[in-house]
This record gives structure tokens, sequence and C-alpha cells, in this order.
């Protein structure tokens, strides 16, 4: 990895970049009004001052615009990347020059990502925002000495959350954590709107190739995959799901989609994508038998959905046609296409989420931040969802900001709906 410039306060690709990564972080920031709405507040407040917050997150545009939030707000602020191939070097390199301790290059080795971690946590934290869990797991693993200090933690991502919902069941959670992903204004936006549509501009960036009429098998239908096979039915697809949860299964059946197990999708998919959390859904039986030409593509947090060390046992010459496509030619002769190397597809070969969407899920992680602050005395080691009263906020504001305006409840009605007398 060449770096050029790397000292105590921050390891990124090239300082220069900065102007380049302004100009992004000034473009997102005008679609995300209510991040702005918080950080006029942040501003005024100075509720972090004194405050020390680690996290370890996607380093793109719409990040950078929290993180300078987070730092308006009186923070001492560092990071470092969630994902390798989803830092934006010239986003890095602007916050380097607005002063948060960030460590984090495009392409880093794994061995590099954890280095960069270990540096962002050298701060000594009292919060860190994560996504994946990544960072708290090493802290309890790691960096122990640092636990007394931490007054907890919030997870962005539905993986964090099952990760740390086992930490929790297994006793060795040490601090509290809020499952920022299980707020209404993130998952139902975040993962069905935002997935669905960056995952879709991941994977057409990248191919340039027709989505209408080809059979679009999703591996997971919930929050995220449902967003995906929902934008998969608008492109032209056919669509197929696969699913273990009964229920879920029988959703997505409802909702118009062929329902199958793997071993027959696999037979008939032209675009697989998986969005799972979970480990080999795609593996050496699919391989085997699917059609040449296919492109294999994950929109879960870690590149582990779609088995690469069995694309690689099968195959006998790898290359790379285009960017973020690896082609796998297989003895008999059928080429399977991976995007961005089995990560997260909408971001390690787009931008991400589009902004208005990640304006409210870090809306979330910012008021996160400030409720573990002002709660952190009476909060357990435990998983915590967000407060109602916070996502409700967001929505309130977000629909202003739309021009929206709701209905409101009379006296009258309130006073019906709280009571259990009236009958029929």
């Amino acid at each position: 990895m060449l770096v050029v410039d790397c000292t105590k306060d921050y390891c990124v690709k090239d300082i220069s970049l900065a102007p380049e990564g302004w100009k992004k972080i000034d473009w997102v920031s005008r679609f995300m009004p209510v991040l702005r709405a918080i950080r006029e507040d942040f501003e005024r407040r100075k509720p972090f001052k004194g405050v020390k917050i680690a996290a370890t997150l996607h380093l793109e545009m719409k990040t950078a615009f929290l993180l300078l939030t987070l730092k308006a707000a009186g923070a001492e602020v560092s990071a470092a990347a969630s994902n390798p191939l989803s830092t934006q070097d010239d986003v890095v390199a602007a916050l380097a020059e607005a002063g948060i301790k960030v460590y984090a290059i495009r392409g880093e080795t794994r061995e590099e990502y954890y280095e960069n971690m270990h540096r962002a946590l050298d701060i000594g934290p009292n919060i860190i925002i994560d996504d994946g869990a990544d960072m708290v797991s090493v802290v309890h693993r790691e960096r122990q000495e640092l636990i007394d200090e931490i007054w907890g933690a919030s997870e962005e991502t539905t993986t964090g959350v099952i990760r740390l919902r086992a930490m929790e069941r297994d006793g060795v959670l040490r601090f509290p954590v809020i499952a920022v992903n299980d707020a209404y204004t993130k998952y139902l936006f975040d993962n069905r709107y935002g997935t669905g549509q960056s995952t879709w501009d991941g994977i057409i960036r990248t191919t340039n190739l027709l989505i209408a009429g080809k059979n679009v098998v999703v591996v997971g239908y919930g929050w995220c995959g449902r967003g995906i096979a929902m934008r998969a039915r608008g492109l032209g697809a056919t669509v197929i799901v696969v699913e273990v949860d009964p229920i879920r299964a029988l959703e997505a059946r409802m909702d118009g989609f062929l329902v199958m197990p793997m071993r027959e999708a696999a037979k008939i998919g032209d675009i697989f994508i998986t969005a799972t959390g979970n480990i080999n859904c795609i593996r050496r039986e699919h391989f085997e038998v699917m059609k040449d030409g296919v492109i294999l593509a994950n929109a879960g947090h870690f590149d582990v959905e779609i088995s690469k060390p069995d694309l690689e046992a099968l195959a006998v010459e790898i290359s790379q046609p285009r960017p973020n496509i690896t082609e796998y030619r297989l003895a008999d002769g059928r080429r399977l296409y991976l995007l961005a190397e089995g990560r997260l597809v909408n971001l390690a070969a787009a931008d991400g989420h589009p902004a208005e969407i990640m304006d409210m899920s870090f809306a979330l992680q910012a008021k996160a931040a400030e409720y573990i602050k002002e709660n952190h005395e009476r909060l357990e080691p435990k998983v915590y969802t967000l407060p109602r009263e916070i996502d409700e906020m967001v929505a309130r504001i977000k629909l202003r900001a739309m021009g929206i305006e709701i209905e409101e409840l009379t006296e009258e009605q309130k006073r019906y709906l709280e009571s259990w007398e009236h009958g029929t």
C-alpha cells in the first residue's frame, strides 16, 4: 500500500486530494437537512465538549458530514474504515484537513485495516460508533484497557446488531450499545430504499448490463432483500427469492416473487445478490450448476456470503476484465463474475446509499451518541433500541424538509385511544 501522508494524527493516501473531498462533502450536505438541523443545534450547545468519539464507518462523503457534525459539537473524533474498498481517499484527506484523526486508505490490506482501527482507538474513546461491530469486538478482544473509559457504543448494521446480541447473550458485552439499525427511521428506509437503490447502482455502474428480462436471485428477504427485490422488479427482472425463514419466504411469495431453495435457483439465475449477514450462502455446489456469464454480488456486510475459496478452487483461470469484476473461468469453459471482491457492492463499486437516506441514519447516530453521553451511568451492558421519541423527531424533521404536513389527533381522539370503556 502506497502511503503518501501518514502522521500520528492521520494516515491517508494523499492530503492534497482534500479539495476534491470537500466538494463531495459540500454536495451531499445540501441533501441532508435532518443532520444539518442537528449540526446547527450541536454547534450552539456543544454537547460533546471534552468527549472522545471513535468511529469505524464507511469513509465516504455522507459519513464525513456525520463526523464533522460530531466535531462541530465539541468532540475529539477519530475514524477508521469499516470496509477496505469503501474508503474515498479524497474525502478522507478532507477529514484529516478538518482535524479528524482519520486512518484509512482505499484498498488497505486486512492487517492494515486492523492497524488503522487500533490507531483510531488510541484516543481512548468515551463513545464508539460502529458499522459491523468490528471495533467493539476488537476492544473486547484486544484493547480491554480502554473499556473503563467507554460509556457506550452505537451500531449501524443488521450484521453488527446480530454480533452484539450474541455478545450480550454470552455475557461478554462490557458496555451498553444502542442498536441504531433497529430504529424505524433506519431499517425501514436505509435498509429497504437505500440498499435497494444503491445495490443496483453498484451493479449497473460496474457491469453496464441490462437488468430487464433477466432472472435475479435475491438471497435473504430481510429489509435489505426486500428493497433489492423491489427495485429489481422495477427494472424489469424476474425475481427469485431464496430464504430460510418460512414467514419471510411466505411474505416474498405474496409480494409476487418466486421462492425456491438455492439448489434450484442456482440453475436459472442470471444475477445473484446476497443480503443475509450469514456465511457461504452461495458455495461450490451452486457454482457447479450455474449458467455461463452469471453475475455474483453481495449486499451483506462482510465478504463471506459468496464463497470466494470455493470459486478459487473451481477456477482454472482468474482475471479482471473490468474494474471491480473478477472473472473465474471454470474447467468446462463457463465464466462466473464476482463483483467488488464479494464486498458490499453498493459501496465498493459505487457511492453507497443516497444522501437523503443517510441523512436519517446519521441523524440517528448523532442523537444516539448524545443519548449515550447523557444516560450511560444508568445503562447496563446490554443492547438497547433508540428511544421512540428520537425516531419520531428524525421523521418529523425529514417530513418538514420535504414540505409534508401530517394530520394530528384531536383531544377527543386521544381520549378515545387511551380509554378502555368505549365499546361498539
